[in-house]
């Protein structure tokens, strides 16, 4: 059962190799060589690239191009971004493509990239088409992966979109309604932190999905369909303690509302349609619009526990077709 700790399913690889494990340093600069700047791509933004890759044998230098400048924010290292891309494995004179998010859902992007990602990345502005040759010394270096299909020896190729960018202590921005309360959970925050939820733990939780709206955004509706960028809390009823946070993967979270299959527990596709962005909504959800008789074990969280989630909704967006 496809469940909110899954996250998004993408095709193979993705997020995985952008935000890799390698503990390796840009690699010093070498004789220039042109087999690298050879690499081209063309087509619209939003839209899945057509990408050119010689038939030869990559050179080692990291080659960055800006195909397309947006005018939106520059990404820095405290941000995360929302992007589509299309990623290829080149190894010797043949090259694979490996992922492409255009024809499922982008993906929110944050944490330790790897190097060459890094360097290609940092201060390109939202709207923006960057294309990433990147050698194995700015990737995963002389051990690659051998779970993701790296080897010493892959060059990496991506083509990203930037579709947004978002500080990863971005939060709802809208006019304060409501703490909560009235037989509900309170709900208190300090600018740039995670919202703290206090639970009274000894009452009953409510039997059906409790929807309140606790900042009310000035954004778009949201509508089932759109990929939306949001933070969030999660508390347990029964315990009153936090089982998860985007705040402290220091990265937003992002998903498809109402997908199929469901990228989110039911209590968010139901409750957080019509909300608007901006806004800060507090879901109170039984077990059985959340995570059902199973539970969610690894997290503590029972098949009878009432969950108590604060989603602060900071972007969505209409997806496109590649």
């Amino acid at each position: 059962m496809r469940r909110f700790l899954a996250l998004i399913a993408l095709p193979l690889l993705t997020c995985a190799v952008l935000v890799g494990c390698s503990s390796s340093k840009p690699a010093a600069k070498a004789p220039p060589d042109k087999t690298n700047l050879a690499v081209m791509a063309t087509g619209a933004f939003g839209m899945s690239p057509k990408v050119t890759i010689p038939k030869a044998k990559a050179d080692n230098q990291l080659t960055v191009k800006t195909l397309i400048k947006g005018g939106g924010p520059a990404l820095t290292q405290a941000d995360s971004l929302a992007a589509n891309f299309v990623l290829y494995f080149w190894n010797g004179a043949t090259s694979t493509l490996k992922a492409d998010t255009y024809t499922s859902n982008p993906a929110v992007i944050g944490g330790t990239m790897l190097p060459g990602l890094e360097s290609a990345l940092i201060g390109k502005k939202a709207g923006s088409r960057v294309l990433a040759v990147i050698p194995p010394a700015d990737g995963y270096g002389a051990n690659g992966d051998a779970e993701l299909g790296i080897t010493k020896s892959t060059t990496l190729v991506f083509v990203i979109d930037v579709i947004g960018v978002y500080s990863n202590k971005a939060s709802a921005s809208g006019t304060q309604l409501s703490n909560g309360g009235g037989g509900l959970p309170t709900v208190t925050a300090k600018a740039g932190s995670a919202p703290v939820v206090t639970v009274n733990t000894k009452a009953t939780p409510p039997t059906t999905l409790q929807v309140k709206t606790l900042i009310k955004g000035s954004g778009a509706k949201l509508a089932k369909g759109q990929y939306v960028v949001a933070q969030y809390v999660g508390y347990i009823w029964r315990t009153g303690k936090s089982f998860g946070s985007s705040w402290t993967s220091s990265t937003p979270f992002g998903f498809v509302l109402g997908a199929t299959p469901e990228q989110v527990i039911p209590a968010w596709d139901t409750g957080l349609v019509g909300q608007t962005v901006g806004s800060r909504v507090m879901l109170v959800v039984p077990p059985k619009d959340g995570y059902g008789k199973a539970g969610a074990s690894s997290v503590g969280i029972k098949g009878t526990d009432t969950l108590v989630f604060v989603v602060d909704i900071l972007d969505a967006m209409t997806l496109q077709s590649g």
